[in-house]
């Protein structure tokens, strides 16, 4: 039984999960594997903060190289490359993506980008974790080196530079030791990133198995780096954790902090009502004059009520002026963000208010109108609104469009 303050690792072993207990600080220590393929199917978890680390099959891994280093880009660039490669998350389904820094100059930074699938009924845990990782993150992938394991029952390799993961993959390849499919699977993938501006060359090349039968004898001479051949060592938590948060958990995280709150509201207006009473009881006991006293303090602080209610109702009617998702400015920015660049389209009059928008412009020619159309409908800052995008008209300086957006009424 591990101790109430260790954290408990869910990782992807080869034939199912495994638990790991232990602290980051300290290492983490096996204790089981269950064979179970789904999480949702493990039994009794042991008690401590629950760190499930998914594996490399729920995930596609997307490196790419971004001109400069400024961080604050590179969510918009990883977006855009996605886009191009035809992948794009569910934004209602939570944060399902996620960018890893992998190296960096001042001209020039290589970027992991993963999009995590959504999680279906049975792949979560029933026990709500308190971090999200990935496998491939969370092993010691050490220098530059091709490392090929087994998650699930079928082989997996990752790809890393000076120890950072580039480049993660699981395969169709489900024999007992590695093949010449594998390699063709590995080659493939190095080729594809290749054509992408990302060169990888591994200067190593690691198994991790145990299995006496796992043999090296298809990656020898495969690639050009000796072949080590090790046990899969205990997983390591990366120093910069993951922000992945499937909507699943987010919801229930946001339950169990209403129903706390809920109690402890409870609680209070218990112990008020038990204090209140008591006191009265105690002045009734000791002086009936004492409850009148009290009494006409009370009457004389309902006007002051009377002005607080009315003061958090005017508060309230000032929320759309206040709240920053409401606040025009912030909207138009967002809007601006979806204009394609150098398109050469504008917008003549943007009438924005609480919770309708109302775009009219125009563009010289027309996929500038129609990439404008997609881009509000995909940004996800925009994602409360639902958008009426009617054909543009064309006039004599091009396409003229009239866009409205108005929020749904809950």
């Amino acid at each position: 039984m591990s101790k109430p303050s260790e954290n408990v690792l869910l990782v992807p072993g080869e034939d199912g999960w495994e638990i790991w207990t232990g602290e980051a600080a300290t290492g983490f220590t096996f204790q089981s594997a269950t064979g179970l393929g789904r999480a949702g199917d493990i039994p009794n978890l042991p008690a401590g903060e629950l760190i499930m680390l998914f594996p490399v099959k729920s995930l596609t891994a997307l490196p790419m190289q971004a001109p400069g280093n400024d961080e604050s880009l590179f969510p918009d660039l990883a977006a855009m490359h996605a886009e191009r490669l035809g992948l794009r998350p569910d934004p209602m389904s939570g944060q399902l993506t996620d960018i890893f820094v992998v190296s960096g100059t001042a001209e020039q930074t290589c970027l992991l980008s993963v999009i995590l699938r959504n999680p279906s009924d049975g792949d979560l845990p029933t026990r709500g974790p308190k971090e999200f990782d990935l496998s491939a993150r969370a092993l010691p992938l050490a220098g530059d080196a091709l490392t090929v394991w087994r998650e699930f029952g079928r082989w997996v390799f990752a790809i890393s530079q000076g120890g950072n993961l580039v480049y993660c993959q699981a395969t169709a390849c489900t024999s007992p030791a590695p093949d010449h499919a594998l390699v063709r699977e590995i080659r493939l993938a190095m080729i594809q990133l290749s054509l992408q501006g990302i060169d990888l060359r591994p200067s190593r090349v690691v198994l991790w198995t145990a299995a006496a039968e796992a043999g090296p004898a298809a990656l020898n001479g495969a690639f050009s780096a000796p072949v080590e051949v090790a046990p899969r060592p205990a997983p390591v938590l990366p120093a910069t954790r993951s922000k992945l948060l499937p909507a699943d958990v987010r919801a229930a995280r946001r339950e169990a902090l209403r129903r706390r709150n809920t109690r402890a509201a409870a609680a209070a207006v218990a112990l008020a009502y038990l204090g209140l009473t008591g006191w009265f009881g105690f002045g009734l006991w000791q002086d009936s004059s004492t409850t009148t006293r009290l009494k006409a303090q009370a009457a004389a602080a309902a006007p002051e009520g009377r002005e607080y209610q009315e003061h958090i109702e005017k508060w309230a009617e000032l929320a759309n002026a206040i709240d920053l998702n409401y606040s025009p400015v912030d909207i138009l920015s967002r809007v601006h963000r979806s204009i394609p660049i150098n398109s050469g389209l504008r917008l003549r009059t943007a009438e924005i208010n609480a919770g309708e928008i109302k775009l009219i412009g125009e563009a010289p020619q027309l996929p500038a109108v129609n990439q404008f159309n997609r881009n509000l409908k995909q940004n996800n800052d925009l994602a409360r609104f639902e958008w009426q995008t009617p054909e543009p008209q064309q006039t004599n300086r091009g396409w003229e469009f009239v866009y409205t957006a108005n929020l749904p009424q809950s």
